[in-house]
Parts: structure tokens; C-alpha cells; sequence
């Protein structure tokens, strides 16, 4: 960790809500989502107005769940799934840079009934999500916190798009007016003692795959950041959120706004629980660059970075494609189910 990398900005986004009801505070917010975005590809929220209780319900529930014997949180194991993709996972089965995390987690998706036409066409990651028997009351606060969070994606994008001198719907007329929401929930167990061998890192290094990611942490941090100068950490900070942008956001502005590598490590001595909600475009949505009106720089490409040295920017075809030729690297075992 290097003491001369820069701070995570803090971004009040309280304007954004305001809409057209505020438009100086949205160009500031906007100026300041650009610099954050070109700088780092991290910034902390607040003034986001996601209800604080939701909040406190869903880490109260989530920690009943962790605490529950495996055998009983394996009943709602991701084998169990199918092609929707959610449940549960066990500590080392989820890889990350062809590598195993040290966390346990559940996936969870926009909830889709079996009718849905893509859930009877068997599109991957969508359908049910699978909810624990032993805390019933999750199923309700995980649904809220979806639509709480979709909410402020969208007015996230309405900031990204201001920022890059676009129209502030540009996103969402035509990106995200159906989006991929993805919403995890990690578990942490305190770090092993050296010499644990794989099982080090909570997640190794890596990006994300979509637009943005929102993430909530509780109040034990381990969020690390690559910057030029080494790694950055980004501690949590009460009533924030953190949001970083993904590769398509990458891909979208030829580099310009990059999606940063960054990795979790818990040194804390208890455990950790993190919620990353990712906000992506929707599944059958072609991705390619976009015709900024804002002066950008050249096409930054750091496929060389990258532990599978794939590049974003000559990727083609829609969102699912990318996704899908993500998932099986993170879950080889389950492949089979959604390839």
C-alpha cells in the first residue's frame, strides 16, 4: 500500500434525485463524477437516500444466515439453481483470476417467474432466486434492496452520461430500460494464517464485468484499489455506498473511464460481510463504443493487464455473450448449467 496514491473521492449525488429541478447541482455532481471516473474509477455516495433501515435489516438478516451450520446453507446451494445462476456457495468455490476466494456468498438476481419469457426460453441468469428457509424474512428485504438499488443506478447513469456531455436518459433509453442487476452478498472469514496457500485473498484481483457496481460494506474494510503507485485502500465510510465503473463502461469510452482492477483482503480478525449490487446493460444489448462529445484520449487499452489478457475493446456482440464468457471461469464447476 503506497501513502502518495490518492483519496477515493466522496460524491454527494443528492442533485441527481433533484433532476431537472436542479440542474447547476447535477453539472457539479457530474464534474465530479468525470474527474473521479478519469482518476480513479472509484467513488464513495451519499445523499442517495436508500433507506438506512433496509439497510440494517438486510446485514441483521444476512449475518443469521452465515451463522447457520453449512450443511443447512447448502440446502439452498447454486447447484440447486439451475441456469438462473443464485444460491449459495461455500468458501474456495467461487475463483477469481483462475484462482479460489476466501469467501462464501449468495447470488441473487431480479426475481422472474417461471411464465417469464426468458426464464421459459432458459436464458441464462435469469428465473427464482433461492431463499433460506431459516430466515424467511430475506426474501422481502433482498427484493426491496434490488429495487432500491436499480433505482439508483439508473440516476448513477444520469450522472456517467452528464459527465461525458451526453443527454442525462442517454443511458437508459438505450442501455438499461430492462438492465442485468446482479446482487451479491459476501462473507469474509478472517484471514488465515500464513502459509494458507490459495485460500489468502477474500477475492483476488480482478474488474468488473457490467456499467456499475454499488457497493455496500459493513464496517470492517479490506477494499484495495490498484492505482499507479501500488494499492489505495477504500475504508468504508457510515451511510455510503462505493461505486466503481465496470468494463462495458470501459469499453463504451475507449478507455477513458476505466474499469479498475481492485481485490479484498480481511487482515481485521473477524469476519466480513460486503454487498456488491452490480447494474449492467440488458442481456440481448450490443455494446460497443459510443461517439463522445467531450475531447477524450486516445483508446486505452490494458489488455496486457489483464490475468486472462482479454480486451474489452475488441470484444463483440451483446452483454449476455460477455457475461456468459465470464461465469464459467468464476464457477467451472457449474458451468454446464448455463453454457
Amino acid at each position: 500500500m503506497q501513502s502518495d496514491s490518492p483519496r477515493v473521492p466522496l460524491i454527494d449525488i443528492k442533485p441527481l434525485r433533484e433532476g431537472t429541478g436542479n440542474p447547476a447541482g447535477c453539472a457539479a455532481v457530474a464534474a465530479q463524477i468525470r474527474q473521479a471516473c478519469r482518476d480513479l474509477g472509484f467513488f464513495y455516495i451519499v445523499g442517495h437516500a436508500v433507506d438506512a433501515a433496509l439497510q440494517e435489516r438486510l446485514v441483521a438478516q444476512c449475518q443469521r444466515f452465515f451463522a447457520l451450520p453449512e450443511p443447512r446453507k447448502l440446502a439452498i446451494h447454486m447447484s440447486r439453481g439451475g441456469r438462473a445462476w443464485r444460491g449459495f456457495f461455500p468458501v474456495g468455490e467461487e475463483l477469481t483470476s483462475g484462482k479460489p476466494d476466501r469467501k462464501e456468498g449468495i447470488y441473487f438476481g431480479e426475481e422472474l417467474e417461471d411464465s417469464h419469457p426468458r426464464v421459459r426460453a432458459g436464458t441464462p441468469l435469469h428465473g427464482r432466486n433461492l431463499f433460506p428457509a431459516e430466515v424467511p424474512e430475506l426474501r422481502q428485504t433482498v427484493l426491496l434492496y434490488l429495487a432500491a438499488m436499480t433505482q439508483l443506478g439508473q440516476q448513477l447513469l444520469v450522472g456517467i452520461a452528464l459527465s461525458l456531455g451526453l443527454p442525462g436518459a442517454y443511458f437508459a433509453e438505450r442501455y438499461t430500460r430492462s438492465p442485468l442487476t446482479l446482487f451479491r452478498v459476501f462473507n469474509y472469514p478472517p484471514e488465515p494464517p500464513a502459509g494458507a496457500g490459495e485460500l489468502g485473498w477474500g477475492v483476488g484481483e480482478h474488474t468488473d464485468y457490467g456499467l456499475l457496481t454499488i457497493l455496500k460494506q459493513d464496517d470492517v474494510g479490506g477494499l484495495q484499489i490498484k492505482t499507479r503507485t501500488g494499492y489505495l485502500a477504500a475504508p468504508p465510510i457510515p451511510g455510503s455506498f462505493v461505486v466503481n465503473i465496470g468494463d462495458m463502461l470501459d469499453k463504451m469510452t475507449g478507455g477513458l473511464y476505466r474499469s479498475t482492477p481492485h481485490r479484498v483482503q480481511n487482515v481485521s480478525g473477524r469476519s466480513r460481510l460486503s454487498f456488491p449490487f452490480f447494474f449492467d446493460p440488458g442481456w440481448d444489448t450490443q455494446v460497443g463504443p459510443i461517439a463522445l462529445p467531450t475531447a477524450g484520449a486516445a483508446l486505452r487499452d490494458d489488455q496486457a493487464e489483464r490475468w486472462d489478457r482479454a480486451s474489452v475493446h475488441a470484444f463483440q456482440g451483446t452483454y449476455g455473450d460477455y457475461v456468459l464468457g465470464k461465469v464459467g471461469k468464476v464457477f467451472p464447476g457449474l458451468q454446464k448449467d448455463v453454457l
